[in-house]
């Protein structure tokens, strides 16, 4: 019998936990099925104040590889954050579009 995936929420949920091997486990069953929820990340990344949590919803998007994630990946490209132009950068290289391969060598990358 075929074990169900816990929901985009419950993910969220695990993700914010105090404990780490939660967070993992939440951060892992979202890395599952990411692709189904890029919007629900992109609105994730614009909300979440936490620079972690922010860096693995990006690598998440990155994952999902959905076209729709490239604005907020354009955005972040040119960030002062290190962390978050590292997944923006990933994320454009994985979306693998004219548009992101594009920004990304008008950027230098």
């Amino acid at each position: 019998m075929k074990k169900q995936l816990p929901g985009f929420q419950e993910c969220l949920r695990l993700m914010r936990m105090r404990d780490p091997q939660m967070q993992e486990d939440g951060f892992h069953l979202l890395r599952a099925q990411a692709h189904k929820y890029t919007q629900q990340l992109v609105n994730e990344v614009t909300r979440e104040t936490n620079p972690g949590l922010r860096c693995w919803f990006l690598e998440l998007l990155a994952e999902a590889r959905d076209p729709g994630a490239l604005p907020l990946f354009l955005e972040y490209l040119y960030s002062d954050e290190t962390l978050l132009k590292t997944w923006a950068i990933s994320g454009l290289k994985q979306i693998n579009t004219k548009a992101s391969r594009r920004a990304l060598w008008e950027a230098g990358f």
